[in-house]
């Protein structure tokens, strides 16, 4: 008899890939979304339901059948941890995606506020304290209500700087626009070396199987194999895209919008991913052979669209990091 799966979040980038990954090796799979289509190949596969996560009867009456895993990728806070303490006895296992950004340096300071962190960065690392301020202190409080109060099998992963189909803020968009204007050169801060650790959902996904798989609680760093470069990172997109633009790394912090990505960290952050392997993950891809999928999906996207529509995640950005005229 094969296992079941329930994804909450299944329309978004992560929820879609941790639902093929879950299909090829096997699983049945219920995806719950609020809004969102799935690609047709793949909702012709999964058993989809619509509901509200702030709804705890909508989500109780999905788990009236026991599940042996399930995955959510939309937990935010304590409260969505409390609702999955309640239904603990409906469900085998249970992963929930966090974020890289609960980490703060041995100061206290935060990922956009400073910080020098170690490399590699453990999970053991030093996190922002937990409270409703902001995303990452969310995330926090998130991850202590769930290990306070847990008995499954409970697994916590941290993504970092998240790449693949799906995606409405694709990072990859800031390099694409330039090229697809006809930009020459293309600008990049810090001499084009900010390392900023890169996830991939096919990754992500893979590490929450292998993960769900094992008895007890982890809390795991997810990322790639490699912590590429800001310049590595364009290159493997200009590479994609056949393009001839050339990059120009300069030295030192942006010049306004010029040379700002949303990789640009002037102190890198790369994760420790022993964790993960120890446990028997591998990862299945790298950003390089990634990219071509990814950036013709991304130009298909946005097709006859303007960029806030094809992709509305990237409103959170500054618009002059999409829209700067192509550097000569």
């Amino acid at each position: 008899m094969s296992r079941r799966a329930f994804i909450l979040g299944g329309s978004g980038q992560i929820g879609r890939a941790a639902a093929l990954n879950l299909l090829e090796a096997g699983w049945e799979v219920t995806v719950g979304q609020r809004h969102g289509e799935l690609p047709q190949a793949l909702a012709d596969r999964v058993t989809v339901t619509v509901l509200d996560r702030d709804d705890d009867r909508a989500l109780a009456d999905v788990l009236a059948r026991p599940f042996d895993a399930v995955i959510d990728t939309v937990a935010f806070n304590a409260v969505h941890a409390r609702q999955w303490l309640a239904l603990q006895d409906r469900f085998g296992a249970l992963a929930v995606i966090s974020t890289g950004s609960v980490y703060v340096d041995d100061e206290g300071r935060s990922l956009g506020g400073g910080a020098t962190y170690p490399v590699p960065m453990a999970e053991t690392q030093r996190r922002a304290p937990a409270s409703d301020a902001d995303y990452s202190s969310n995330k926090v409080a998130m991850e202590d209500a769930l290990l306070s109060g847990v008995r499954a099998p409970l697994k916590i992963l941290r993504p970092f700087a998240v790449h693949g189909p799906g995606s409405r803020a694709p990072r990859e968009w800031w390099f694409l626009a330039q090229i697809l204007r006809g930009a020459e050169t293309i600008p990049l801060a810090f001499d084009g070396e900010s390392r900023f650790h890169t996830t991939a959902t096919a990754n992500l996904a893979e590490l929450a199987r292998v993960a769900l798989e094992q008895p007890g609680v982890h809390v795991l760093n997810a990322a790639d194999p490699e912590a590429l470069s800001v310049a590595e990172i364009g290159a493997a997109i200009l590479a994609a895209m056949g393009s001839e633009a050339a990059l120009a790394p300069f030295a030192g912090p942006p010049r306004g919008w010029k040379g700002r990505t949303p990789w640009s960290v002037e102190t890198p952050v790369v994760a420790d991913l022993s964790a993960a392997a120890a446990l028997g993950y591998r990862p299945v891809t790298d950003y390089a052979a990634a990219a071509p999928a990814l950036c013709a999906g991304l130009v298909e996207q946005a097709r006859g669209k303007d960029w806030l529509t094809a992709f509305p995640g990237l409103a959170a950005y500054p618009p002059q990091m999409f829209e700067a005229p192509p550097a000569k």
